[in-house]
C-alpha cells in the first residue's frame, strides 16, 4: 500500500482514560451526519478477558436500519485513526490506522505519529494486521497477530441513549429522565472497527489522552 496523505474529516470527543471510557455523538454536523466519514461513538477500555491488554473502538455510519446495513460498507477512501497521547500535551504520540481494502481492513501500529492534527500518513511501515471485514448476519471473524486482535463490520448500535426525554429536559417539559427511559438508538446498527493490544505496545505512561478521527484522502 503506498503512503497517502489524509485529511480529518470527524473526530470523537477526546478523553481521559485509566481503565476505561466513552464517547458518543451520534446525529453529527450535516457534513458527515449520513456519510461514511461520521463518528458514532468511541470506545476505549481494559480487556475483560485479559488485563494486560487495552481495547479501542471506533463506531461510524450510525442510525442504520436493518434493511440498510447489508448494503452499508467502509469507505475506502476514509481512514479510522486511534490517536494516543502519552504525555499529556494533547498532541498525539502514538497511532493505530484503520483503512479498508478489497474486503478487508488493515490495521497499522500502534506507532510512532509522524503527523498531528489533521494530516495524517498510513504507516505502512509499522505492524500490520488484516482481517476479512464482517458481514451483515455473519459470525465474527477476528484476526489475532502479534498479540493485535481486530475485528470489523455491522453490530448493534451499542450505546443506550433517550432522546424524546433528553428533548423535553431541555424544553422545560420534564425534569429528568425516567429508569430504564426509551432507547433511541434500539434497532438500529453502526459499522465497528476493534483493536485490541497489548498494553506494553502503548508505553509506560500511567495515563493515556485518546480519541478517535476519520480522515479523508487528498
Amino acid at each position: 500500500m503506498k503512503n497517502v496523505k489524509y485529511l480529518l474529516l470527524s473526530a470523537g470527543t477526546m478523553i481521559l482514560f485509566a481503565l476505561s471510557i466513552m464517547s458518543a455523538d451520534h446525529i453529527d454536523a450535516p457534513a458527515v451526519t449520513g456519510g461514511t466519514t461520521d463518528v458514532t461513538d468511541y470506545y476505549a477500555f481494559q480487556s475483560p478477558t485479559d488485563n494486560n491488554n487495552m481495547v479501542f473502538v471506533a463506531n461510524i455510519q450510525g442510525l442504520l436500519s436493518p434493511a440498510a446495513t447489508g448494503d452499508a460498507a467502509f469507505d475506502e477512501n476514509t481512514l479510522i485513526e486511534f490517536n494516543i497521547d502519552s504525555d499529556g500535551d494533547l498532541k498525539e504520540d502514538m497511532v493505530i490506522q484503520a483503512i479498508p481494502r478489497d474486503g478487508k481492513m488493515i490495521v497499522f501500529g500502534p506507532t510512532a505519529a509522524t503527523s498531528i492534527g489533521t494530516r495524517s500518513t498510513i504507516k505502512t511501515s509499522a505492524t500490520r494486521v488484516e482481517v476479512d471485514i464482517t458481514g451483515y448476519g455473519e459470525t465474527a471473524k477476528v484476526a489475532n497477530e502479534g498479540g493485535i486482535k481486530v475485528f470489523a463490520g455491522p453490530r448493534d448500535d451499542p450505546f443506550f441513549f433517550d432522546l424524546g426525554a433528553y428533548q423535553a429536559v431541555l424544553g422545560g417539559t420534564a425534569t429528568g429522565f425516567s429508569n430504564p427511559g426509551t432507547d433511541t438508538f434500539a434497532g438500529t446498527n453502526v459499522l465497528s472497527v476493534v483493536v485490541e493490544v497489548p498494553k506494553s505496545m502503548l508505553g509506560s505512561a500511567a495515563t493515556l489522552n485518546t480519541w478517535v478521527a476519520t480522515k479523508t484522502k487528498r
